[in-house]
């Protein structure tokens, strides 16, 4: 693709990573059959290609409060899908970065819209405030359909029930059961805590069990994600700060072989650290020393193997997982097939749903902020999940489980916490009562 920028504009760092992205863009729109807004609309301005052109002219035009392009970047899910059919490598994703920073420099949302961010900014990445507001939209549940607009989304979207908070996502170190083989820092999170904190319980068991020493890090916490999908880069910045400062206590005193991380979403934030904190450049080196020991759970499942673990006698009779792949993970970090080969190593068939790179519509606060689009992609899912015939649902991302309850009648669980059941751990409590004592790992 033919830019324009000015040598002034190129002087801008930024400007400068946008245009070399710009440049790969050969326009053959291959993109569009794998975009999410696109298949749902039909609309160029809400494909990958369309946006790209849409960016293109703010950056070069120094456009400040771009209705149009904010309205069709919005809608984007950032769920990477384009990035993995791109034949030419453009890096879709630094691109909708720079340009959601300059918008939200330059466009002023209506105040409801500014109202809504910002509360989902103080309370998602806070355990104890989100478990509260969560206990107050249970309550309001009942009339969701009397409240206006999002509020009625936010009030549906509650859990019925919520468990209470965990030990497990206190700062502590759990040791590794028998030798030492890794030592690992597990990010907790946020908002996981709170909607399913046996996520991070089955986490620590199964690794510790693998022979991992696990360190929960004092003053590690939200990975930026959330706000810097909705622009904020301050807030992320600080959100990644906390935790590379968290994390380094740790290998201080003692080493680290990894930073685990269960919530696919969160992941890919934390391994794309040092363009996060590319403006800062003390900090943007220790984001990339960080960025780099970054592992989802299942990397590092798969690196310490799970064949020749003692057989247990609570291992899961032969069962149908329907793989759900998050987007984070497959397209964001390029993890594919792992997932899978563990669960069929753990002694479940496993079954890939039709449409299997779409999105499930949860994309951060996605399902939030375009509640209509995302509730169409939900459905759409939980019909090709429905198809497979499998028992159950595995994911690897809170934010698709969360998108997923109730979607069809299939209960949705983490990949770990099926992976834990079938090396000792307690079964997940919506399979529970189908607990058997055949099949199992390594069988």
């Amino acid at each position: 693709m033919q830019t324009s920028f000015t040598p002034a504009q190129l002087a801008d760092a930024d400007i400068r990573e946008a245009d070399g992205i710009l440049r790969k863009c050969v326009h053959c729109g291959f993109c569009t059959a794998t975009c999410p807004t696109y298949v749902l609309l039909g609309d160029e301005l809400d494909s990958p290609r369309g946006r790209i052109y849409l960016i293109k002219h703010m950056l070069e035009t120094d456009a400040r409060a771009p209705a149009t392009p904010a309205r069709h970047l919005d809608r984007c899910l950032t769920c990477l899908s384009c990035m993995t059919t791109c034949p030419s490598g453009v890096n879709y994703m630094r691109l909708v970065d720079i340009a959601r920073e300059r918008m939200a420099r330059g466009l002023r949302r209506p105040a409801m819209e500014r109202m809504l961010r910002t509360l989902l900014m103080r309370l998602l990445p806070r355990p104890g405030v989100f478990r509260l507001a969560l206990l107050g939209a249970a309550l309001a549940r009942p009339f969701k359909a009397l409240l206006p607009g999002r509020l009625g989304v936010m009030a549906a979207m509650a859990p019925k029930r919520l468990a209470p908070p965990s030990a497990v996502d206190r700062p502590q170190v759990f040791p590794a059961e028998g030798a030492r083989r890794k030592r690992v820092a597990l990010m907790t999170g946020c908002a996981q805590q709170v909607l399913r904190p046996s996520i991070n319980e089955a986490t620590v068991r199964l690794l510790t069990r693998l022979g991992c020493e696990v360190v929960v890090a004092e003053g590690a916490g939200c990975c930026g994600a959330l706000a810097h999908h909705i622009g904020e880069t301050a807030a992320a910045e600080a959100a990644a700060r906390a935790n590379v400062a968290a994390w380094e206590r740790v290998m201080a005193a003692g080493g680290l072989d990894a930073i685990v991380v269960n919530a696919s979403g969160c992941g890919t934030t934390v391994k794309d650290y040092a363009f996060l904190l590319r403006h800062d450049p003390v900090w943007a080196e220790r984001g990339a020393r960080i960025a780099s020991l970054a592992r989802d759970v299942s990397e590092v499942i798969d690196d310490l193997g799970l064949r020749g673990m003692r057989p247990t006698d609570n291992r899961p009779r032969a069962r149908v997982i329907a793989y759900h792949a998050a987007c984070s993970l497959q397209h964001g970090q390029r993890v594919r097939e792992v997932p899978k080969r563990l669960l069929a190593e753990a002694g479940f068939e496993v079954r890939e749903p039709a449409e299997s790179h779409l999105c499930c519509g949860s994309a951060g606060v996605y399902n939030i902020l375009q509640a209509d689009l995302a509730l169409r992609l939900k459905e759409r899912k939980a019909q090709r999940l429905a198809a497979t015939g499998a028992d159950v649902v595995a994911t690897g991302n809170i934010g698709c489980w969360s998108q997923l309850q109730g979607a069809s009648l299939m209960p949705v669980v983490h990949t770990v916490e099926l992976l834990d059941w079938a090396t000792g751990g307690p079964p997940p409590l919506e399979i529970s009562p189908f607990a058997g004592a055949s099949g199992g790992v390594g069988s």
